[in-house]
């Protein structure tokens, strides 16, 4: 997958997370459907015993993608903010479109309907509320800093991006219209850099350099 080509796996000779890495590249290409546990461990080459040994369940598995998969994407982000020269619209936008690229929508599908499962009460997709966006806020506010807005500002446009890039993959997966998300994401970061411009502009605010 061409998402992960610049994030490093964590296969190892570590079993499960070996597993996990040929279940990542799977359900990527083929989505999830209405395949078995039996189906799904034929395919992966192991059994559903082994499943269970390491997941507990064929949900454990999804679960499990879902969080690698996440995880990655954190990092990629991270690397893109790190580049030489590093603008965050630039990587923002970047970002935005190996998100929303089809080889990701099933992992995108299978996203949400493990949010949906875990607000229903479903014990095992809890733990995607628990990292749903505090993980991602975390990477997202040094750059957001370093573009001139207080620690609160960027808390808060950090969760506002969050928000935007996840409500319009989900527009995405519903209607298959990514030109229309495209502009509607362009939107976004014109208005965010028009904040950032008054932010720094602003007298005695953080990051102007005549503040003080």
């Amino acid at each position: 997958m061409r998402w992960m080509a610049s994030v490093a796996p964590r296969t190892g000779g570590d079993p499960r997370q070996q597993l996990l890495e040929r279940a990542l590249g799977y359900l990527s290409e083929h989505g999830i459907g209405d395949i078995s546990l039996r189906e799904l461990a034929a395919a992966l080459g192991t059994s559903h015993r082994m499943i269970i040994y390491h997941f507990g369940s064929k949900e454990g598995l999804f679960l499990a993608v879902v969080q690698e998969a996440e995880r990655r994407q954190r990092e990629l982000f991270a690397n893109l903010l790190g580049a030489d020269e590093p603008d965050f619209a630039t990587a923002g936008r970047r970002f935005w479109r190996q998100l929303r690229s089809p080889e990701l929508a099933p992992l995108e599908r299978l996203f949400f309907e493990l949010y949906a499962q875990a607000l229903l009460g479903r014990g095992y997709a809890r733990p995607v509320l628990a990292s749903f966006t505090d993980s991602w806020i975390e990477p997202l506010v040094p750059a957001l800093r370093a573009a001139g807005l207080s620690e609160p500002e960027a808390r808060a446009e950090a969760r506002l991006g969050i928000a935007v890039v996840r409500g319009l993959l989900l527009d995405v997966l519903a209607t298959g219209d990514a030109g229309g998300a495209d502009q509607a994401y362009e939107r976004y970061l014109a208005a965010s850099a028009a904040r950032h411009r008054q932010q720094a502009e602003a007298p005695g605010e953080p990051g102007n350099p005549g503040a003080g």
